[in-house]
């Protein structure tokens, strides 16, 4: 046990076996709340967010050179595969901050190019003929699983305690998935390991490999989508389940909901909007000189949303999002549409574009355009509608989901003609619509000043 900022780091003894994991977290958790402590959290403004520790899975074997992981390079070449094809084993374990400068960045966030050398490691570590020695994975992967900075450590799979020859340190045998942030609940933490024995059955009976994907900037345009995250992952356990290693979807599902919650539902007649938290990354920005030293801030400002509307006729009905079109993307499923929207919530004084300013609230409004009015809206409110402060985190999960509902309001109708100004996104991000691409934003509001007697 290891005092962290803001928690208590338990570091726990390997296990064998699923079921030995399981009763080793029931203990874990029962100790902690007997003390006082759980792995709940809550923002100021009612999110869940992870207890501040992380949640990273080590595999490995009884000693190095019994490691599955050093005696089959094949084995972790499956797993670097299947990880790169499926974002969402990146995206819905993880915490509030990812992307290329996180704890766990993905090996194609930001070195686009090591996925060219990447595929040639991949096909001498598939190749069962010829010897593999037990610093061959090492040596193949060892410089590119690295982050931005060449750190072998901060990267989604991390293999710096794999077998690395220069150092008795490094020669364990242990591969660690970094991907992974502390639930709020045992039976959360026991899912997630399953899913990773799971996923090393398969690979050992089957090895994985195919051609890696240029995601590109769709990779978070896409799957930072709540809709499209859960259909990847949805690929994921049909996998697993043709392996002969099924594991129920609804073990899962309070991952996204979780990760990605509700933030209010409207029924406009047969329609059904619903608009959801979606995940966005936050860029790091330049060093700057503060008067403690250099730092370098990270620009929260952003946010990001999804719509999805069910039972939507996209040839009468539309959707506007602060007087914009917001395009709408077919689920597959007639009448069933997502759009994703990105915006500025706030105006911090570190934060790329400094000219811009805030586009919240998000009004959203149901446009029948054959009739040239708006049927139906609902504001999301990145803050207290009314303007008011929360001083302390809630206190209960009750209270958090009061704070929630709290920033979601129906609206009246606006004035007739209701009309949506065209709006398209960009042609690197076909899935959500950026609204600091349109002079819509407003700037931020003064304070007010407190009067003196």
């Amino acid at each position: 046990m290891t005092p962290d900022p803001g928690v208590v780091e338990v570091n726990v003894p390997p296990s064998s076996s699923s079921r030995e994991h399981a009763a080793l977290m029931d203990a874990v958790f029962d100790a902690a709340l007997h003390v006082g402590l759980h792995a709940e959290k809550w923002q100021l403004d009612g999110r869940q967010a992870g207890s501040g520790g992380g949640n990273h899975i080590t595999l490995g074997g009884p000693t190095a050179l019994a490691s599955p992981f050093v005696r089959r390079p094949d084995l972790l070449a499956s797993l670097l595969a299947f990880a790169q094809h499926h974002p969402s084993l990146s995206y819905l374990f993880s915490g509030l901050f990812v992307g290329p400068t996180s704890q766990a960045p993905r090996v194609d966030e930001a070195r686009h190019d090591d996925l060219y050398e990447l595929e040639i490691a991949l096909a001498r570590a598939h190749d069962r003929d010829a010897p593999a020695p037990p610093w061959l994975g090492d040596s193949l992967f060892r410089h590119l699983l690295v982050d931005v900075a060449g750190s072998t450590h901060r990267t989604e799979i991390c293999i710096d305690k794999l077998f690395d020859p220069a150092t008795p340190h490094g020669r364990q045998g242990l591969v660690e998935l970094r991907a992974f942030e502390m639930p709020p609940h045992a039976r959360m933490t026991v899912a997630q390991v399953a899913l990773v024995r799971a996923l090393v059955a398969a690979f050992a009976k089957e090895p994985y490999r195919g051609p890696l994907v240029r995601w590109g900037q769709v990779l978070h345009d896409r799957f930072l989508l709540p809709t499209w995250l859960w259909r990847d992952f949805e690929d994921v356990l049909a996998h697993l389940e043709r392996a002969g290693v099924a594991l129920p979807a609804e073990a899962y599902r309070v991952f996204l909901e979780q990760r990605c919650p509700v933030v209010g539902v409207l029924d406009v007649g047969d329609v059904r909007l619903e608009l959801r938290n979606a995940i966005e990354p936050w860029n790091v920005l330049g060093e700057e000189v503060t008067a403690t030293g250099t730092a370098r801030y990270v620009d929260s400002s952003m946010e990001r949303v999804e719509m999805r509307a069910t039972g939507l006729v996209p040839e009468r009905y539309t959707i506007a999002v602060n007087g914009l079109e917001l395009p709408m993307r077919s689920t597959g499923t007639a009448g069933d549409f997502v759009g994703g929207v990105r915006f500025r919530a706030w105006a911090p004084p570190h934060a790329l574009h400094p000219h811009l300013g805030i586009h919240h609230p998000l009004r959203f409004d149901l446009i029948d355009t054959w009739a040239k009015r708006s049927i139906g809206a609902c504001a999301y409110h990145v803050w207290h509608p009314e303007g008011r402060a929360y001083d302390v985190p809630p206190l209960t999960r009750f209270e958090a989901a009061a704070r929630r509902a709290q920033r979601f309001t129906v609206e009246g109708p606006s004035r007739w003609p209701a009309r949506a100004a065209r709006a398209r996104p960009h042609g690197d991000a076909p899935y959500t619509l950026d609204l600091r691409r349109f002079a819509i934003d407003r700037p931020m509001p003064e304070p007010e000043e407190e009067e003196v007697e």
